[in-house]
């Protein structure tokens, strides 16, 4: 992708923190609510309970400002397949297999259409992922929230052999897996260089069949079908590419991950990058650019995962501490 910053344009130039989202100050934010705890609780995308035999996995999350797109377009048909992924995602790079769900939905006022659309979306995402809905709530809370959030809540269970180890090897190859656009992150800055000069109904120009809100709203692809292959394979670490973009790899320990044949970011992000003026490197630390997932394996062991899955390699790991992708380094 061309970098903005080598443009002549005068367009100001758009950050993540710049529209809002600080995602330094939002991990310091986190840290020092984990040292209130005063114990060493796992940060990593699950947390794990041993109940004996077996962990015990929790995961939460939500759709975050993605609902303002399906807000301005009306359709929230999709944003529940979004909260499950988000959810069973986190599960699935610990290597826990997601088995229940609950969800969490604050609107400000009753909407029959609303809900209903929500629950379509929710029940496509419960079916992919072959998860059972124990319950949820729904709060109406006119003084605390203006328009609707949902988040929700997944209950996953591992034996204690198949959780993952969390940790990449030097030698290691990196095997990625493609996403579906955006996804559920970086949706603050990419509704903000969107709309400066469009709207969510106007043709998506590298597409005009569809929509600009259309496309913002892909949902999340769900990655739990590869949990079978990954433990079949050896695979020691894995990482959900969402917020922080591609330094979601330093998940996986302190390595150099070189990535030098990730997929092809889709028109959606050299859209985003184009119209906001955001920089190359601010566009990774941001958002997926066409990889949702990426796993870290022995070497001989990469081919047959490969074969049974729809990843291919994309890196390796070295000694360091960075990301290093299309001539860029993260850290």
């Amino acid at each position: 992708m061309s970098d903005p910053a080598d443009d002549e344009s005068e367009a100001e130039q758009l950050t993540y923190a710049e529209t809002g989202v600080d995602i330094e100050a939002s991990e310091d934010a986190t840290a020092a609510l984990l040292e209130a705890f005063g114990s060493d609780l796992r940060t990593e995308y699950a947390g794990l309970i041993d109940i004996g035999d077996r962990y015990l996995a929790l995961a939460t999350d939500g759709v975050g400002t993605k609902l303002l797109v399906a807000e301005a377009v009306e359709d929230f048909s999709t944003i529940g397949i979004d909260c499950i992924a988000m959810n069973v995602n986190d599960l699935a790079a610990a290597g826990v297999e997601p088995v229940a769900f609950v969800d969490y939905l604050a609107i400000d006022e009753p909407d029959e259409e609303l809900t209903n659309q929500i629950g379509e979306g929710l029940a496509v995402g419960l079916e992919e992922a072959d998860l059972t809905m124990l319950g949820g709530e729904t709060a109406v809370m006119p003084e605390v929230v203006k328009g609707f959030d949902l988040a929700g809540t997944c209950v996953g269970l591992a034996g204690k052999d198949d959780v993952l180890e969390g940790e990449a090897e030097v030698g290691d190859v990196l095997v990625g897996f493609a996403s579906n656009g955006i996804h559920s992150n970086g949706l603050t800055l990419a509704r903000e260089a969107v709309t400066r000069e469009h709207e969510y109904t106007d043709p998506f120009p590298p597409n005009p069949e569809r929509s600009i809100g259309e496309e913002l709203l892909r949902p999340t692809r769900l990655y739990t079908d590869l949990l079978e292959p990954m433990g079949n394979h050896d695979v020691r670490a894995a990482a959900h590419i969402t917020g922080g973009g591609w330094t979601n790899l330093l998940r996986m320990g302190e390595r150099k991950y070189v990535i030098d044949d990730p997929f092809p970011a889709q028109s959606v992000f050299e859209f985003v990058q184009t119209e906001g003026n955001v920089t190359d490197e601010e566009m990774h630390r941001t958002f997926n650019m066409g990889t949702g997932f990426v796993v870290a394996l022995p070497e001989d062991r990469a081919t047959e995962l490969v074969a049974a899955t729809d990843g291919r390699v994309i890196g390796r790991v070295e000694g360091g501490n960075s990301v290093e992708i299309r001539g860029l380094s993260l850290s």
